[in-house]
């Protein structure tokens, strides 16, 4: 009995905060409750007044006409090219980085970690001409790699594994080397299935950093064939409203077509990416 009044008492003492938090998520969504509700209504309604959330009839012509008015399919596509391959890379470059940084010992690695942990101060502006030079040497302007190779490496991916690596106790390594087996089966057989969650955290991440980059593609993707969603969501804003009044409802729906992948990633990795930022901060 007085294990169930305090469970209760503090259901009551708790009431006030998760109210306040509700009601906190619930004026955060207005705006994507917004967004969502406007691409499915008729051009020239949106700030009618008085003003309606949801609408009195769905009008989905606008992703209809989102598809045939430009080349957004291919913009689309380019997005999921481009951020799967650097989601890939990234978790290959930097897992074995970071397996490198806490496993191995070499001269001079905690220096050269430092270093690593110090390009993270630099903003991306100032290392964005070198890096436009170097890929512009190349010849990989409007080429996929030009979108793709810049983006592998991270050095908060490599800090987050490096701390994931980090709590696997040494026993298991040397175990399986008394087993024979050699580095690479240890990183892989081993290592790379217990970090699962920080894996998953850095996936997130790098899917979110570049489905959502628009200055770098803006750089590199002269063409309209290598546009990505996001750049040509901005071209596509510019030349909607360059000589007439913007059609907010097409907007929005490009928008909603835009941000569902990144909300859908968020959503099958949760668990994992709650549980990767975890894990990732037990030892330093």
């Amino acid at each position: 009995m007085s294990r169930r009044k305090t469970t209760v008492l503090g259901l009551l003492r708790a009431a006030p905060t998760y109210a306040i938090l509700t009601l906190l998520g619930a004026f955060m969504l207005v705006p994507f409750l917004w967004m969502v509700t406007t691409s499915l209504k008729p051009s020239g309604t949106t700030f009618s007044y008085p003003p309606d959330l949801i609408p009195d009839t769905f009008d989905f012509g606008n992703y209809v006409n989102l598809f045939t008015l430009a080349p957004f399919a291919k913009y689309v596509l380019n997005s999921v090219v481009v951020t799967v391959l650097t989601v890939v890379g990234q978790l290959a470059f930097c897992a074995s980085a970071a397996y490198g940084f806490a496993r191995l010992s070499f001269t001079g690695s905690k220096s050269v970690f430092v270093l690593f942990l110090a390009t993270m101060m630099i903003p991306f502006q100032v290392t964005m001409i070198p890096l436009f030079l170097i890929v512009f040497k190349l010849n990989w302007v409007n080429t996929y790699q030009g979108l793709i190779v810049p983006g592998i490496s991270s050095a908060f991916a490599i800090f987050l594994l490096r701390q994931a690596f980090l709590t696997i106790p040494r026993d298991y390594q040397d175990a399986a080397r008394i087993d024979g087996a050699n580095e690479f089966t240890v990183f892989f057989r081993i290592f790379l299935p217990l970090v699962k969650p920080a894996l998953a955290t850095v996936a997130v991440f790098a899917f979110m950093g570049t489905w959502n980059d628009l200055l770098w593609p803006l750089l590199i993707a002269r063409d309209e064939k290598m546009r990505t969603v996001e750049l040509g969501l901005a071209y596509f804003n510019v030349t909607s409203s360059a000589y007439e009044q913007p059609n907010w409802p097409l907007m929005m729906a490009a928008s909603v077509v835009s941000l569902l992948p990144v909300v859908l990633v968020y959503i099958c990795a949760q668990r994992y990416f709650v549980a990767g930022i975890s894990l990732s901060g037990v030892k330093g």
